[in-house]
């Protein structure tokens, strides 16, 4: 006998230890380094939705929840309390940026993005933009770093935006088209690229 309880993580569990930990604020998941205690069938979808053993988890609250609890470690999605660290899967990133607002536009202005599940991040040097490219169709995927190496893929209708408000930038000899924000400009795209299309 080790005497070593085994617990076996389940969502009302999780969701129980996040709710006594974040009553007095967001939780410190940056200072948990509980021991890891196996996978959770719970699955984020490129579009934002969370499931549970196959079904989309409808309540928005207890989403919110499960998001204010979410790490990364070396490209690996855990969900953390100070006692359990399970695994779930996340099939692109694990927020949405579904809105935006500009403060002071133009050269000094600054971008503030809003996900699905109610962050808010300001994109610059602490939370930047990048762009990648399908490799077959070219198709541009934008994300915006949100906190703690957590990222939100910005939805197509801030995307278009965010184009509108765009402008042209040479960074090491190319011309880029990009987004400005607190004072960094985000490439998106080569100019070159952009007068093709």
């Amino acid at each position: 006998m080790s005497g070593q309880n085994i617990v076996t993580p389940t969502a009302d569990g999780l969701a129980a230890s996040a709710r006594a930990a974040s009553k007095k604020g967001p939780p410190p998941v940056h200072l948990w380094n509980p021991p890891f205690c196996g996978d959770l069938d719970i699955h984020i979808a490129r579009d934002g939705t969370w499931f549970y053993q196959g079904s989309p988890i409808g309540r928005a609250p207890l989403v919110r929840l499960f998001s204010s609890i979410l790490k990364v470690e070396d490209g690996k999605f855990y969900l953390v309390t100070p006692v359990e660290k399970v695994g779930i899967t996340v099939e692109d990133a694990p927020f949405v940026a579904t809105d935006f607002d500009v403060t002071d536009p133009g050269p000094d202005q600054t971008i503030t993005f809003t996900t699905h599940v109610g962050d808010t991040a300001d994109a610059g040097p602490d939370n930047p933009i990048r762009v990648t490219r399908h490799p077959e169709t070219g198709e541009p995927a934008p994300y915006v770093h949100i906190r703690r190496g957590l990222e939100a893929l910005i939805d197509r209708k801030s995307f278009y935006r965010l184009v509108e408000i765009g402008e042209t930038a040479a960074l090491d000899g190319t011309d880029w088209f990009g987004i400005r924000s607190s004072g960094r400009f985000f490439p998106m795209i080569p100019t070159a690229e952009l007068a093709e299309d």
